[in-house]
């Protein structure tokens, strides 16, 4: 009953916000075609419910083709891959409302796991598995507790720990952290210096007896 309550509030959700963002949807795409080259939304793969494959929608804010230069899929503070408009973007996470769609259509839900890309499904055991088993979020247990500044192995321990823990009320307390964690800009990039690399997890061994 909770999913389906969900699922409701999700649809109301995204319905209203897109409607009254849609003045800020139209600044935003001005804004990015007139200070840099490249189309206004980046639309990538990423693995929802159950590994199901969908289209992600968010505001560019990077330079067109940036996950193939650099450091590819790994953002850090100063990256000079970044457009001025793009850490503006990024900083207030504004760049996540094109998102709103992507929870009307049923890809993801407005609180839940962050969507991760199909390539490091290869690095999935039983355990990292488990952040598959509910729709992706816009925001979740990871954004609220280091969002961008954390490894991966660590955001899927969060994940994880959001859907044996899940409730309506959790969902709440999730999205109004989340308010607080926006306002005050924090963990917008990874923080190399305190973590090391970001991708920290390892292939599972197929021939290890569990």
């Amino acid at each position: 009953m909770q999913l389906i309550i969900k699922r409701f509030i999700d649809i109301m959700v995204a319905l209203v916000g897109i409607l009254l963002c849609s003045p800020v949807y139209l600044i935003i795409s001005v804004l990015i075609k007139l200070t840099s080259k490249g189309t206004v939304f980046f639309c990538q793969d990423r693995l929802g419910k159950d590994a199901r494959v969908f289209r992600l929608y968010k505001f560019r804010t990077m330079v067109p083709g940036a996950i193939n230069i650099g450091s590819g899929l790994s953002v850090g503070e100063g990256d000079s891959r970044i457009t001025p408009v793009g850490a503006l973007l990024r900083k207030t996470s504004l760049d996540e409302l094109p998102q709103l769609f992507n929870v009307l259509k049923g890809d993801i839900s407005l609180v839940g796991p962050r969507p991760t890309v199909p390539q490091h499904l290869e690095y999935y055991g039983p355990f990292e598995r488990r952040r598959l088993e509910m729709r992706p979020g816009i925001t979740g247990l990871a954004m609220v507790n280091g969002r961008g500044s954390i490894p991966w192995s660590k955001r899927i321990e969060y994940d994880v720990q959001y859907i044996e823990n899940f409730s309506l009320w959790l969902d709440l307390k999730i999205l109004l952290r989340t308010a607080i964690v926006v306002l005050k800009q924090e963990g917008v990039y990874y923080d190399y210096d305190k973590y090391g690399p970001p991708f920290d997890l390892v292939k599972p061994d197929k021939n290890k007896n569990d």
